[in-house]
């Protein structure tokens, strides 16, 4: 299969499950839709804003616009990395776009380094973008295979520093992101306590490379991060935020956007992080975002099926090897 790139942005109907507490700002669908963080307490919008790549489209005056925009129709999670752009770049974008509008935005970032003694100075230079003397939740960024994990746990590693920076009040909230190996990310997330997770949740189960001596092609279900992963986040009350659902775009066209994000949004989980490098595709967003249904079990298991017959083995070696940046 050839992986075409679309220019039709990720989309998403985002919404709610009863069993995912949701809640609405107002009837009709009028406002935008939160749920509830896990076990942070903390209500956000299901529809997140994500700062990687697609943001870095925009010129840096479009861009800060963009976030104004987003955060206007009701968007109150921003997404973003340290390794985001040269420099912080994409959080000093989100720090110009929030000023003086802090109060009431959720914003999470993510610790791409795996060198404890860069840690501090790494998150430091984020809150200096940011523009913030806290932030809510910093992730581990892109979880890889188990090497990679025993190097973030190993004494005074990765895991320890930002463990250390929430006792000292740089950040409120700890969590851990892959789109690689779901049973790697099990693994960890059965480990630690992590506040939150963010993992890749599409129709199709994506997983990644799963297994020794390289793309191992997986057979569907038993190795996708809805079946490995999010059961133990669920367990352990984790605010889990889904990324990939279009997989980059690649299931736009086989299935309608609005359907994929349904799918996502119709798990247990908390929101959905898009990229939205066009001010259309956050209007469009937002307004699906606001009348979401969520899609019945039996129609998902369709959809998977479907697709993951299709899709899953070239998307999981495409992931194998992606960081979005």
């Amino acid at each position: 299969m050839s992986i075409s790139r679309r220019t039709f942005i990720e989309t998403t109907a985002a919404g709610a499950l009863a069993a995912s507490s949701l809640t609405a700002a107002a009837t009709g669908g009028l406002m935008m839709p939160t749920r509830v963080l896990g076990k942070t307490g903390v209500k956000v919008s299901i529809l997140a804003f994500g700062s990687g790549s697609r943001y870095l489209k925009y010129d840096d005056d479009q861009a800060v616009e963009a976030l104004k925009k987003a955060m206007d129709l009701g968007i109150n999670y921003v997404d973003s990395s340290d390794d985001y752009g040269k420099d912080h770049k994409s959080e000093m974008l989100i720090g110009k776009a929030i000023k003086g509008r802090r109060d009431g935005m959720f914003l999470a970032t993510k610790l791409s380094n795996r060198d404890p003694e860069k840690s501090f100075a790494i998150v430091e230079g984020s809150l200096k973008a940011l523009g913030v003397d806290r932030i809510d939740l910093l992730h581990i960024h892109s979880l890889q295979m188990e090497d990679d994990l025993a190097k973030i746990e190993a004494k005074g590693g990765v895991l320890d520093q930002i463990l250390k920076m929430r006792d000292q009040k740089m950040v409120k909230y700890i969590g851990i992101t892959s789109h690689t190996d779901p049973e790697t990310l099990a693994k960890a997330l059965g480990r630690h306590d992590f506040d939150a997770t963010q993992m890749a949740l599409n129709g199709a189960l994506v997983g990644m490379k799963n297994g020794k001596g390289g793309m191992v092609p997986n057979d569907g279900i038993k190795t996708s991060f809805e079946s490995l992963a999010l059961p133990v986040a669920n367990k352990k009350k984790m605010g889990v935020i889904a990324m990939k659902v279009m997989a980059q775009d690649a299931l736009v066209g086989p299935a309608e956007p609005s359907k994929l994000m349904s799918y996502s949004l119709s798990l247990p989980i908390t929101a959905v992080v898009i990229g939205m490098p066009k001010m259309e595709h956050i209007e469009e967003n937002c307004k699906w975002a606001k009348a979401f249904k969520p899609m019945p079990a039996s129609e998902r298991k369709q959809m998977s099926d479907e697709l993951s017959k299709k899709y899953k083995a070239q998307l999981d070696h495409f992931f194998s090897n992606h960081i979005d940046a």
